[in-house]
């Protein structure tokens, strides 16, 4: 088995040692929520265009895989920028935002789910049947709450007990709809913005919180009369608009694990280039500066759907305790499990509540990150919606090593990984390295870039 960047990642390591420096550059896998959205909004837009993506993940793939399922044309290459290309050509109509193509067979999203839930609401307006399923992880994730809004609008949607498989029968025009979701979800809302494409009149869609806006950005971007004003998102269809050629920046969600590393670190000083800067997104940056981070930033040319930067991170600052609670959780809710690893280094008790949404990811993640916070000597509490820090209560008054149970989820993985690293726990064994390469297919190279961390093969422990 290999990953994006061609690497076997049956060979990845399982054990990750304390680094004495964490130092170098860095250019990121593309931020897969903007490479979902490039791929499938080109694949519904006029024409063709190039979509280049740097080393794009397992989640990613799926998407490009269930677009070619579907009838998408999308010729895929190595350039000589590095990046992957995939040129993209669709069946959108000025008139018709809609998939080409009938695809009978099931289409796999593997562990994406955003993938699955923006599908949802492109195949709304498609007058077709199709069968959509992922992997155990994915199927355990909720899709009444995006089948629900697309109901109203006149497709048919079944599920299974409220989850995946999911089998959807669009229909054209659809009917513009006012939605409130009950919970602020960038997926949701996409999935209903999609579908919004081809209903007729107007669609709104409000939140009761922010959420990112990447699919307001991205088909604004396009030609689509598509508008957001605070929580609530409007579009006016039916509308079709032309494909683009697209730069995806960095994942400031992968970026997020060496901010943290660095940030950590006594001696450490790092360079992540072109990350994407999106305002929804960098609540990660924002949190770890008030924790006492050294996080300095240099915006590039703001010419294309999202901002794009530099940034670096100087280590040796001391880390404050945090809070985190309310409206701020949906801005962190990825980057969460990583700020549990930076809790714990602190030098005064953190606290993540108002989270429950944690619990329905790739895995309980709750439960998982108290569990591993307690196996390397942290003094932890899970709480129904998050958990209580409280640091520098190790075993013995010392880190402890300690194997990490990750239930194959890639945000556990590399957490766990940079608290090894940086001393946080006295060295990990992670059970399922290979989870990584869903969103970061080449974390564990880059950690043995930036790092002199002692590593062995993965399965050498038991």
């Amino acid at each position: 088995m290999t990953g994006g960047d061609g690497t076997d990642v049956g060979s990845q390591p399982g054990r990750v040692e304390v680094s004495e420096r964490i130092r170098g550059e860095l250019r990121l896998p593309g931020d897969k929520s903007i490479a979902h959205r490039a791929l499938l909004f080109d694949a519904l837009g006029e024409g063709e265009a190039n979509v280049r993506i740097p080393s794009p993940g397992g989640d990613v793939r799926s998407t490009a895989g269930v677009l070619a399922a579907l009838g998408a044309v999308l010729e895929e290459s190595r350039g000589t920028d590095g990046l992957m290309h995939y040129r993209v050509r669709g069946g959108g109509t000025a008139n018709a935002a809609c998939l080409p193509g009938v695809g009978g067979e099931l289409l796999d999203h593997g562990n994406a789910g955003t993938s699955m839930r923006l599908s949802m609401g492109a195949l709304a307006g498609r007058v077709a049947t199709a069968r959509q399923t992922g992997d155990a992880s994915l199927s355990g994730r909720p899709m009444e709450r995006v089948a629900m809004p697309l109901r109203a609008m006149g497709a048919t949607v079944s599920t299974v007990d409220g989850h995946a498989p999911v089998t959807i029968r669009g229909a054209r025009p659809l009917i513009a709809i006012h939605h409130d979701l009950p919970v602020a979800s960038a997926q949701v809302l996409g999935a209903v913005s999609l579908a919004a494409l081809a209903a007729d009149g107007r669609t709104t869609i409000a939140t009761p919180g922010p959420t990112r806006d990447h699919t307001e950005r991205l088909l604004s971007w396009l030609g689509a009369p598509i508008r957001r004003d605070g929580c609530t998102t409007t579009v006016e269809g039916p509308v079709g608009f032309r494909a683009r050629d697209i730069d995806v920046p960095g994942d400031i969600s992968s970026a997020a694990f060496w901010l943290a590393a660095a940030a950590l670190h006594p001696d450490a000083e790092l360079r992540i280039r072109a990350v994407g800067l999106n305002p929804s997104r960098t609540a990660i940056i924002d949190v770890l500066r008030e924790m006492g981070a050294d996080i300095t930033i240099s915006e590039s040319d703001p010419t294309g759907p999202e901002p794009v930067g530099d940034l670096v991170v100087r280590g040796g600052a001391t880390i404050r305790g945090i809070r985190i609670d309310g409206a701020r959780v949906a801005d962190l809710i990825d980057e969460l499990p990583l700020l549990a690893i930076v809790m714990a280094a602190a030098d005064g008790p953190s606290e993540v509540r108002d989270a429950t949404e944690l619990r329905h990811k790739e895995s309980d993640r709750i439960a998982l990150v108290v569990a591993g916070l307690r196996a390397i000597g942290v003094d932890a509490d899970e709480l129904p919606d998050g958990w209580v820090v409280r640091p520098r209560a190790h075993r013995g008054g010392r880190p402890v090593a300690a194997p990490i149970v990750t239930h194959g989820d890639h945000r556990i993985a590399m957490a766990f990984a940079i608290a090894a690293v940086t001393g946080v726990a006295d060295g990990v064994t992670i059970d399922d390295p290979a989870c990584a390469e869903v969103s970061y297919p080449t974390f564990w190279t880059d950690l043995a870039q930036l790092t002199n961390a002692g590593t062995v093969p993965a399965g050498a422990f038991r």
